[in-house]
């Protein structure tokens, strides 16, 4: 009798973890969150909308962790990825502020035995990604624990990818030496200097750096969709200064109210990390101090997303609206910049593209059909393009869901469910077509070359 007294309290307390997860009345943004989650495969997600830097909702959905039945909650703490980025650049404008250091000053007063080829590199250019820099240091390890200096120098001996200067192209060397310059020029690890200067004051008592040893309350489980069902996402050991922290929703919404006053980062301040990169040839490029700035139709956006094996995340502001949306996810899967779109398009209108489909020809969809393979060193993700009847259709793994590729044009494509991206079939000389590029607004978000 005690066994089935309880196992029914047992079935009891989980109903009410469950209810006091999500909202007293499912809204649109419920409905909207829930749909995608289930399209993409998503485990887990935690959603903060703030309006004038005060939470106008906070909630979580689904589950944190799949194994122990733990629900996801806005103090459910994820690994954030390269919204990251946004704390190592206010790092350094914090030692701007101080007069410990200048954005034009070159890199190498700071890293020892840079080679010549880097003797131009200034510490804007890192935060801009326009240094040259290849995107990872060739000693990179993910199962590894190294130095941010042993890293880098692993990079030394790498031609530049281009002029410095002359073009943006993403580059997560540049933020590791962003953080080993914040602990030169602070004397402490660059962890500690954030969590003093930003974290504590602002009461971000759940945003620390990544760690796979420590005991982290809250901590989410990371997760991959494969042959149909969930499994445990690779682990990295190493902690990437590009990709650092650990945090929640309810944490990140501090800091975007913080980013409304002067207490941390100056209006000045605000103003250059939010205005874009100027190239060498005087165009400019939609990216700023570690956010990128490309607007949502006619509003001024500042965002960046991130991931990690088993986690993505997007942090959207939209400036001039005072309106911002964080979203936190567990699986590998989520395609956030659209869920944070989607729902920032029902507080304020026309933030997702009107876009829509021309009538073409099913027979210009011919030289698109193949696979394409957006990294050789993984060989065994393709993605796959075919022609069903009237329909061109993408397939992005052999795992994935058929969806349908809506032509603009000739050329490019988008989905119906996330108008913010652009697929273009890119021909080469010879007239056949030999690349597949994904796009978001300018920015390339990946380029996958034609195998078959």
């Amino acid at each position: 009798m005690k066994t089935n007294y309880l196992r029914r309290r047992s079935v009891f307390v989980l109903i009410f973890m469950f209810a006091a997860t999500v909202a007293v009345r499912a809204d649109k943004v419920d409905d909207f969150v829930r749909a995608a989650m289930q399209k993409q495969h998503v485990p887990g997600v935690a959603v903060a909308v703030v309006r004038d830097g005060k939470v106008i909702k906070s909630a979580g959905y689904g589950m944190a962790n799949l194994e122990l039945n733990v629900a996801a909650t806005p103090d459910t703490v994820f690994k954030i990825g390269s919204v990251s980025k946004q704390f190592l650049s206010a790092g350094i404008m914090l030692l701007v502020q101080d007069g410990k250091l200048s954005l034009d000053d070159k890199i190498s007063k700071f890293l020892d035995g840079t080679p010549d080829t880097w003797k131009d590199i200034t510490i804007r250019h890192l935060l801009t990604h326009t240094s040259g820099l290849v995107r990872e240091a060739p000693g990179f390890n993910p199962l590894k624990v190294q130095s941010d200096a042993d890293v880098i120098k692993t990079a030394y001996g790498v031609p530049l990818v281009f002029k410095t200067g002359d073009k943006w192209q993403y580059c997560n060397v540049g933020y590791f030496s962003l953080a080993e310059i914040i602990h030169k020029v602070s004397g402490k690890p660059w962890g500690d200097f954030l969590t003093e200067r930003v974290f504590a004051p602002l009461g971000m008592n759940s945003t620390r750096t990544t760690t796979i040893t420590d005991l982290v309350q809250n901590r989410a489980n990371g997760y991959a969709w494969a042959k149909g069902k969930y499994q445990n996402a690779d682990v990295y050991f190493a902690l990437r200064p590009s990709g650092a922290f650990l945090s929640t929703v309810n944490d990140l919404a501090k800091w975007d109210a913080a980013l409304y006053t002067d207490k941390f980062l100056t209006k000045a301040t605000r103003d250059q990390m939010w205005a874009p990169v100027k190239l060498n040839n005087g165009e400019t490029y939609p990216y700023g101090f570690g956010w990128q700035l490309e607007p949502a139709g006619n509003h001024r956006q500042v965002r960046h997303g991130g991931s990690l094996p088993g986690f993505r995340a997007e942090f959207t502001r939209l400036v001039d609206d005072k309106l911002s949306v964080i979203v936190l996810t567990n699986g590998d899967g989520a395609n956030v910049a659209s869920i944070a779109a989607g729902i920032a398009d029902r507080y304020i209108p026309d933030v997702l593209p009107n876009r829509s489909a021309v009538k073409v020809d099913p027979k210009i969809f011919d030289p698109f059909v193949g696979q394409y393979q957006p990294n050789p060193s993984n060989p065994n993700f393709i993605v796959i393009v075919t022609r069903e009847g009237r329909k061109l259709m993408v397939q992005e793994g052999a795992d994935a869901e058929k969806q349908e590729l809506l032509p603009e044009s000739e050329t490019e494509y988008f989905l119906d469910d996330d108008p913010l991206l652009t697929y273009s079939f890119i021909k080469g000389e010879n007239g056949l077509v030999t690349e597949l590029a994904v796009m978001r607004g300018k920015q390339e978000l990946a380029k996958a070359k034609k195998i078959k």
